[in-house]
């Protein structure tokens, strides 16, 4: 019975498709998304039927195929999946897609995006509208003695069935591609769509490109034949390995699917394969990558898949914030492929997802560290800023990092939080029963400081990378009667109070006398003199900066809502050594001209150890260092 119906597509408000084209437009790409992933759908559930005994016919070659045809102006989608019947369509095209038409008219202004509208409202079938003015399906079920059947839609809410011309199993949809979309006749740009969203889907897809314009000689009957030119490649692995078992997988593997994802990259340090299936399903595979701290964080390098159909590389709400930084692939069937932002944050399994990853990551890493330490050790570099980033921003993750978390100090020692508070407190507890933790973010700048504390036997941290700042907040949050103090924010004695500091040698009107020559040698508002009591082998001069004050600082710099203190002027303290031998020299020195060079010397030699003295200040330094010798 041949099969001819007209009709209209029951919508009760203004016409959709403009809508669709309109607020969709700047996504419009992932119509192909969507339709190759129907096709993928149709061809899968003919395998599942087949494997079921429920389809006794040949599956034959299931490949999906993406054709364009330059001349013709139209975009193919082909597959051998199931296949419609003419009720079918009327069915899932016609009724279905539109039973939320009229929701979705009244509410389309609220969407973000159109993953939002797409998925919301069922609509992935006519996002081809976004990019077509004529949408065509030649079709034939799969089931005994049915008819092929052609639907055709230019747009309007007009639809026209008739009998199709398709003579395997297997849908067509036709897209003849409107003026404003042209851009997707270009083979070049398919490609690029397909690679993006079709790059592992499970059945193999093949793109071609496809021209009429040349006649080819003629046929066994004399009629003409046309030149067709079709690229026969298939664009996608169908089975990579995330959707293998760790089990079947070498290291090889692994790297070099990492090289496929992220070509001229350094090899990845380690990974994580996901495996799970219960409460929800989930699988992946998660690098962690070489990180380098004066380099940016390199986010969004987490793709996020559905049944192997790429969706976005934005997983903040899926992937915990600290593990942004990693690489590779999560795959969840319990994501909808056209997922959006508000569904993300209001989703149960994706909160359940989050705490899984977390888990995994910091039982993957206490592995490591129990394993081979020294191996651990020798990466600390690289996996320690995901490790501190970690603990500062995952209250969970900070319980179970506390114990494969490493401190690492100046001799490149390495110590676990308890190991190093184990080590230090004999010596490096204060007179008020405070642990002090010394530390230094630049080795070189900060020496001479540095060999004031391990002349004391003190022992000096290294926090020098871009999240040490907070690292070093969290620690004094989280530790007991605990204080960290970077190496030049005082002197050596004054860091670590044992006992009352020792009377200097001076009296007080040497101690005044002293003061008024350095304030007159150094003229600055920003330095603010005092008289120590030192040993008489210390430098005869040092320069610091309060650690609070410092601290703040740095945060201001990493924008860290401490703007207040990142406009103020940099504040420090020249602590002058009273026992020190210079010292009685410009004391005992009668020409007021000499007392204050020799003042302004040791003032800048202090300044030059930091690195603090530069432009013309470190020239004039220069040029009296020539004349005083």
């Amino acid at each position: 019975m041949a099969i001819q119906e007209k009709g209209s597509i029951s919508i009760h408000t203004e016409n959709i498709f403009p809508i669709i084209k309109k607020f969709l437009y700047s996504d419009n790409e992932i119509f192909l998304r969507e339709l190759v992933s129907n096709a993928v759908d149709a061809t899968q559930k003919i395998k599942r039927l087949a494997s079921l005994g429920q389809y006794k016919g040949e599956l034959e070659d299931t490949t999906v195929e993406v054709s364009l045809n330059e001349e013709q102006k139209t975009l193919t989608i082909s597959d051998k999946g199931i296949g419609m019947t003419a009720e079918e369509i009327k069915k899932y095209i016609n009724q279905i897609a539109f039973s939320g038409a009229t929701e979705f008219v009244e509410k389309f202004k609220d969407a973000k995006d159109a993953n939002e509208l797409i998925g919301k409202f069922g609509l992935g079938f006519y996002s081809a509208f976004m990019v077509a003015d004529q949408v065509e399906i030649q079709t034939l079920s799969y089931q005994d003695d049915a008819l092929p059947a052609r639907w055709i839609c230019d747009g309007s809410t007009e639809f026209e069935i008739t009998q199709g011309s398709r003579t395997i199993r297997g849908t067509d949809i036709i897209l003849h591609i409107n003026k404003e979309s042209e851009e997707f006749l270009d083979k070049h740009r398919i490609q690029q769509i397909l690679d993006k969203y079709a790059r592992f889907l499970p059945i193999p897809i093949k793109f071609g490109t496809k021209t009429e314009s040349v006649e080819d000689g003629k046929d066994d009957e004399g009629k003409p034949k046309y030149k067709s030119i079709e690229a026969d490649n298939i664009i996608n692995n169908t089975n990579p390995i995330w959707t293998k078992a760790p089990a079947d997988l070498k290291d090889e593997d692994y790297l070099g699917f990492y090289k496929e994802l992220y070509p001229f990259t350094d090899d990845p340090l380690f990974w994580i394969h996901l495996n799970v299936d219960y409460p929800f399903n989930l699988t992946g595979i998660l690098y962690f990558p070489q990180v380098k701290n004066d380099v940016d964080f390199q986010r969004n390098k987490i793709k996020l898949f559905s049944r192997q159909v790429f969706i976005t590389e934005e997983v903040k709400d899926i992937v915990p914030e600290f593990l942004m930084l990693l690489h590779g692939v999560i795959d969840s069937p319990d994501i909808p492929l056209n997922v959006s932002r508000s569904f993300l944050q209001a989703d149960s399994n994706v909160k359940k997802i989050n705490n899984y990853i977390t888990k995994k990551v910091a039982d993957k890493l206490f592995d490591l560290f129990k394993k081979d330490r020294k191996a651990y050790e020798d990466k600390w570099q690289d996996i320690g800023l995901f490790v501190k980033y970690g603990m500062i921003s995952e209250e969970k993750f900070y319980d179970k990092a506390k114990e494969f978390a490493l401190l690492e100090n100046t001799k490149n020692e390495h110590f676990t939080i308890e190991e190093y508070n184990e080590k230090i407190k004999e010596n490096q507890t204060d007179k008020d029963d405070n642990l002090i933790i010394l530390y230094t973010n630049d080795v070189l700048k900060q020496d001479s400081f540095i060999q004031s504390a391990n002349k004391k036997d003190y022992d000096v941290l290294v926090f020098n990378s871009i999240i040490d700042n907070h690292f070093i907040n969290q620690l004094e949050q989280k530790l007991e009667k605990t204080q960290l103090k970077r190496v030049d924010a005082d002197i050596v004695d004054k860091l670590i109070l044992k006992e009352e500091a020792p009377a200097h040698i001076l009296t007080e009107d040497q101690v005044k006398s002293v003061k008024e020559v350095f304030e007159k040698a150094i003229q600055k508002g920003t330095m603010h003199v005092e008289v120590e009591s030192l040993g008489p082998d210390d430098a005869p001069v040092h320069v610091t900066m309060d650690e609070f004050m410092r601290r703040m600082k740095d945060m201001a710099q990493l924008g860290g809502g401490m703007s207040f203190y990142g406009s103020m002027p940099d504040n420090y303290k020249v602590a002058v050594n009273g026992n020190h031998p210079l010292i009685s020299r410009i004391i005992h020195t009668e020409n007021a001209e000499e007392k204050t060079q020799l003042a302004k010397q040791a003032y800048d030699l202090a300044l030059l150890s930091q690195g603090l003295l530069t432009g013309p200040e470190l020239t004039d330094f220069v040029n009296r260092s020539y004349k005083m010798i």
